[in-house]
């Protein structure tokens, strides 16, 4: 009996529609997204957690630097909507055709793995910028534009996933319309010339 149910699963989610792959496509973007955004938080968290240690009233300050690479975690939820609106899965009908899944499967393990590599080098970078303002506490501003640098690819990983979700939603859309039928050319019957005497 439940092999017969995983059976019917498998086929619906894998080989009649692409839902499973997009569906893993969405939990690797949002889940290596976030895994990364942690990473990074710990790393700039614990970075400032030594110097609040001695300077405590720059708290308000370096609270910024940690929180920026959680930033991709966001992105990476947001990705991972957009995989499943596009997919059908919040819909009745689903669009999903398994080419479309496997490339929703590629969009959200890519997303995925570069806001990962974003979050964790933006830790990274805050974590320097944390030194620079433990050190120099009026140039605050200029290190905060350090892990910013970083957060742009970030937000190009997001715009890219987003238009390429989009694409592939109406690649999907415009294979699926009905095709015209050929018809062959209408030839008119000539009627035989009148007879003349």
């Amino acid at each position: 009996m439940e092999s017969a149910v995983w059976k019917e699963i498998l086929q619906y989610y894998f080989v009649e529609t692409g839902l499973g792959f997009a569906i893993a496509g969405a939990i690797a973007a949002v889940s290596l997204g976030c895994i990364g955004s942690a990473h990074g938080i710990r790393l700039a968290a614990g970075q400032a957690a030594g110097v609040m240690s001695e300077k405590p009233e720059l708290f308000g300050r370096l609270l910024i630097l940690i929180a920026l690479p959680g930033t991709q975690g966001f992105y990476s939820f947001v990705i991972a909507v957009l995989i499943a609106v596009y997919s059908g899965l919040t819909k009745a009908t689903v669009a999903a055709s398994p080419p479309v899944g496997l490339a929703f499967l590629a969009i959200g393990v890519f997303a995925g793995a570069s806001e990962y590599r974003s979050a964790v080098h933006q830790g990274a970078t805050s974590a320097a910028s944390i030194n620079l303002t433990a050190k120099r506490p009026s140039e605050f501003g200029r290190s905060v534009l350090l892990p910013a640098l970083v957060e742009t690819y970030a937000v190009v990983t997001l715009l890219a996933s987003i238009l390429l979700i989009i694409w592939v939603s109406n690649a999907n859309l415009k294979l699926a319309e009905p095709k015209p039928r050929f018809a062959p050319p209408a030839v008119e019957e000539a009627t035989p010339a009148p007879e003349t005497e």
